[in-house]
């Protein structure tokens, strides 16, 4: 990677672990382009990340939606004009889809927004940025999917999210392995109950696989940045294959 310039992507960073994730890279030196579909979240991340910029840092706002593959196709384009080369993708942004609903009633449609985020977006994302990386010159950077503790053990009614979790491992697999030849690494961070607002419900109580419900505790965004940051920041003859960062006292170590 350039030691003077490195660009980063990271969409859904809009909110949550994305916008996280944001402020950290620029406050380590990173430029990051910001893609989400809310041009006006999108705005908010922007400026807590001046706030935290150090060295040549910089951001530019990109309203994306990754489902779309135009809307992926000018993103990257945008990338390639703007800076010429990208040496991070944080394939962050997803969907929980409905919460609560019965297998036998959770309605195609939901299925399809879940998967057309969750597992398309990433493969459109993680294509493109593997296009730059390959062509570039210096060639080569790291892609990061956002997994979740849901890719070992899922909760109760969440077929939808659980089965694109499940699959973006195997797409992180396979960009491994296609990515050797081209010095592209990618991992996976799988997290659980970071303090998001999708992760809001988990304070006041979500089901149980006994059918009980529980309050769950949550830990700082924070801390789940501080170690995508991590993962990027390695060289690229390094790996993190796979991270788990959960709140600690979280029923997911012996689940059910």
């Amino acid at each position: 990677m350039d030691a003077v310039r490195k660009i980063a992507v990271v969409t859904g960073a809009g909110s949550g672990i994305g916008r996280g994730v944001s402020v950290a890279l620029t406050g380590a030196g990173w430029s990051v382009v910001l893609a989400g579909r809310k041009a006006e979240r999108l705005e908010e991340t922007a400026a807590l990340a001046a706030e935290s910029a150090t060295g040549t840092a910089d951001t530019v706002c990109v309203p994306t939606d990754v489902a779309r593959p135009e809307d992926v196709d000018a993103l990257f384009e945008t990338v390639r004009r703007r800076y010429g080369r990208i040496d991070f993708l944080f394939n962050n942004a997803g969907t929980f889809g409905p919460g609560g609903v019965p297998l036998e009633e959770l309605p195609y449609s939901a299925w399809r927004k879940v998967v057309d985020t969750n597992l398309t977006g990433s493969f459109l994302c993680a294509q493109a940025a593997f296009r730059l990386m390959k062509d570039q010159d210096p060639q080569g950077g790291r892609i990061i999917n956002n997994g979740s503790i849901s890719a070992h053990t899922p909760r109760p009614h969440s077929v939808a999210y659980t089965a694109t979790k499940h699959a973006l491992t195997g797409l992180t697999k396979s960009l491994s392995l296609d990515g050797r030849p081209y010095r592209i690494a990618c991992g996976q961070i799988d997290i659980g109950n970071a303090a998001t607002d999708m992760t809001q419900r988990m304070t006041l109580g979500v089901p149980q696989a006994n059918g009980e419900l529980a309050v769950e505790p949550v830990m700082d965004a924070a801390d789940v940045a501080t170690t995508v940051l991590h993962m990027a920041e390695l060289p690229l003859e390094a790996n993190i294959q796979f991270a788990t960062v959960l709140a600690t006292a979280m029923p997911f170590i012996g689940r059910g």
